[in-house]
């Protein structure tokens, strides 16, 4: 049985992804700087990703988790320098994630702060100001101290953050047309690497928004809060759950519930990134169980709720190990 009504139209093919470029201003996320001689070592530490090792060249997609492996936070960082590192978030999480990581510093030659002021922050949809290699979670540093994280692709639309430091109290912006920050909202969704936001704290482990596959999880470094849960999830079998992109004909939102026919009584999974499609329609990106995902159909906010349709996701997953 198909997990969507025939009819369901697939609002991303029938809208033009290449007609969105530019740049579009980034208010909902924030930035923590964590600066001095154990920098690297202090993020390292405390996130999925290793720091030790990450390159002026490089960023990492990480997560910062409880210590039952479950995701509080999630960033894009990159060093401005070996001893300076900028991690960017959501917002609405950044003061308790800065609370709860500076918990740790400890002895530890390393200074936390919310630095959100200190730097405007745009998606670059199309052609980057500055050449930003294709290559997903690479990092540029361009005129002015501007810094360019290539992202992965919406839509197959290229993508990158652009990180500009504040000047003389003036928020610069790329050079380029504007794009509306609701269209940026659209490419994140349908890159399919879902961000964690205040409504999904505590919701996932790393693997249920198939972060081992996009480079968000290192399992070859050391110790982190949460380490065992996730290694575990990813040895000892099968992942019972993971991250789907979906669409719809009504409004998403996330941490709406999601259900599947076979059992409206439970849900199967949770809503974990939603935006509007321009072309009409609603994307989201659905962290659920695998099972739900092989046949049946799928609802959301209850049984009788909007009808989601399956979508490929845009790049593979990484078999269980």
């Amino acid at each position: 049985m198909s997990n969507a009504p025939a009819t369901a139209p697939d609002f991303a093919r029938v809208f033009d992804a290449q007609t969105l470029v530019g740049a579009a201003p980034l208010p909902h996320l924030g930035v923590i700087r964590v600066h001095g001689a154990d920098a690297a070592k202090f993020v390292h530490g405390q996130l999925t990703q290793d720091f030790s090792l990450l390159g002026l060249s490089e960023a990492r997609l990480a997560a910062f988790c409880s210590a039952k492996g479950r995701m509080q936070a999630s960033f894009v960082g990159f060093k401005l320098s070996h001893d300076d590192i900028l991690l960017v978030c959501s917002r609405d999480l950044l003061p308790a994630t800065l609370k709860r990581l500076s918990m740790f510093v400890l002895r530890a030659q390393a200074k936390l702060s919310d630095a959100s002021d200190a730097f405007a922050l745009w998606g670059v949809a199309g052609p980057t100001p500055v050449d930003v290699p294709q290559t997903p979670w690479s990092h540029t540093t361009g005129p002015d101290g501007a810094h360019g994280v290539r992202l992965y692709p919406g839509a197959g639309v290229a993508r990158a953050l652009w990180v500009l430091p504040v000047q003389d109290g003036a928020a610069p912006q790329p050079t380029g047309p504007l794009l509306e920050t609701a269209h940026w909202a659209w490419l994140d969704v349908m890159s399919g690497v879902a961000a964690v936001t205040q409504p999904i704290f505590e919701a996932f482990v790393p693997q249920m928004l198939n972060y081992e596959s996009v480079g968000g999880v290192n399992f070859k470094k050391g110790c982190y809060p949460g380490q065992e849960v996730v290694a575990r999830s990813q040895f000892r079998g099968t992942l019972k759950r993971r991250a789907y992109l979906v669409q719809a004909d009504a409004p998403l939102a996330v941490g709406q519930e999601v259900f599947h026919s076979s059992d409206t009584e439970q849900p199967c999974g949770t809503v974990a990134a939603a935006a509007p499609c321009p072309g009409g329609g609603w994307h989201a990106v659905v962290s659920m169980q695998t099972r739900a995902a092989e046949a049946g159909m799928l609802n959301a906010v209850g049984p009788q709720g909007p009808a989601l349709a399956l979508l490929p996701l845009p790049y593979p997953l990484l078999n269980d190990i």
